[in-house]
């Protein structure tokens, strides 16, 4: 069996064997309730609750304002849901991007049917927002801005503690979705001014199934979950306690090995896209070159569809995606891609891949080499390529 080249941990993550080893007692051995009262329930509570101050920690945060979900898009639905309902009566204006995660674009869309009002902000080529149209889209009856930390296709950072300082200026609720960043780049929310954050552990080596928002104390949402009383009244039904251990963990390594690993990412993610640049034409970088995330890239070819790259690459023992994994079988090009200004010829041939700390720079190699092939094969059988090379000829 040939070796295997995951580039695709955008999407998910393998979970780090001493998350494994951390979670199976809470499976076999510690598999009490968190929320009875006898000894061994006694055990998984304090178990989630050393979890909770793990990612606290993390974040600059209280324990308290950690809640516990089943992943980064219940977060955010649960997010601007119920801020939309609690904070109604203020105003019903909504401010957001248009290269969101669908986790947050189609619950807008939900909200749009309940009355709200959406404003989809454009973004620059890079796909960073702009704080001037940021500032111009507030009105008196806006309740919640709501940008991603960081893009999940082209990698791209937004000015977060800017867009926070503008929210508290005027009065409103600021959401991050950051399941691309945490763990990836220092956040501090007090430092960039963020009421509510979310998280997924999958992304970061931890379980499938667990996530976490974050909610700045003071901030009055209401459940989004409703039967019993766990996550302080807020987030009904019994706690995933091994899910809950094995995100601790997974945020402990993230935290502890952030800064040499990202630099490693970084050097590894350069180098990749200064090969590819350098010796494939007719190819572009989609993200922010330097405020993007260290190990996302993201290019088009033109003259090839990404199908059919993703399909040759993966018989070539290479993992990779063309956008979100959420949105893999669409034959629409990516809504991310379109709102940074590429036609659409162009944005179907996109090609993400990222990176993770067991990546080696000869992976790297063989990947550029296999793309470099691929790439000639497929734009060999192009009319378009080859019409567009007789043109240059002339």
């Amino acid at each position: 069996m040939k070796k295997m080249i995951y580039l695709d941990n955008a999407a998910t993550t393998k979970t780090a064997p001493e998350v494994v080893e951390a979670m199976i007692p809470y499976f076999t051995e510690n598999y009490g309730n968190p929320s009875s009262i006898y000894e061994i329930a006694g055990r998984s509570k304090a178990a989630v609750t050393k979890a909770r101050e793990s990612i606290a920690r993390v974040l600059g945060a209280k324990t308290e304002e950690i809640y516990f979900t089943a992943g980064g898009s219940e977060a955010d639905n649960w997010a601007l849901k119920a801020a939309f309902d609690a904070y109604s009566s203020k105003g019903k204006h909504i401010i957001t991007t248009k290269i969101e995660h669908h986790a947050i674009l189609h619950t807008c869309e939900y909200l749009e049917s309940k009355g709200a009002e959406i404003t989809y902000l454009d973004v620059d080529e890079n796909g960073v927002v702009k704080l001037d149209e940021l500032e111009k889209a507030i009105r008196p009856d806006t309740i919640l801005i709501s940008v991603m930390f960081a893009n999940n296709e082209i990698g791209t950072i937004q000015p977060i503690k800017e867009i926070g300082l503008i929210a508290r200026e005027h009065d409103i609720l600021f959401h991050t979705d950051a399941v691309q960043a945490f763990g990836q780049v220092p956040i501090n929310v007090d430092e960039y001014h963020i009421d509510m954050l979310s998280s997924s552990a999958h992304k970061i080596n931890g379980p499938k199934g667990i996530g976490f928002l974050y909610i700045r104390k003071g901030v009055k949402i209401r459940s989004f979950v409703h039967g019993g009383g766990q996550e302080r009244k807020r987030r009904a039904g019994t706690e995933n306690v091994p899910g809950i251990v094995g995100y601790g963990v997974a945020a402990e390594m993230a935290a502890a090995t952030m800064e040499e690993r990202t630099k490693k990412e970084c050097e590894l993610r350069d180098y990749l896209i200064g090969r590819i640049l350098n010796e494939i034409p007719y190819c572009r970088l989609n993200g922010d070159p330097v405020k993007r995330l260290p190990n996302n890239v993201n290019i088009s070819f033109q003259f090839i569809e990404g199908e059919s790259l993703l399909i040759m690459l993966d018989m070539e023992g290479i993992a990779a995606s063309s956008g979100s994994a959420c949105t893999s079988g669409s034959l629409d090009p990516s809504h991310v891609l379109l709102a940074i200004g590429l036609p659409h010829e162009i944005a179907h041939g996109s090609l993400r891949m990222t990176l993770s700390a067991e990546t080696t720079k000869e992976d790297i190699d063989f990947t550029v080499e296999t793309i470099k092939k691929i790439v000639g094969r497929l734009r060999s059988m192009s009319p378009l390529y080859e019409d567009f090379m007789k043109k240059q000829e002339k």
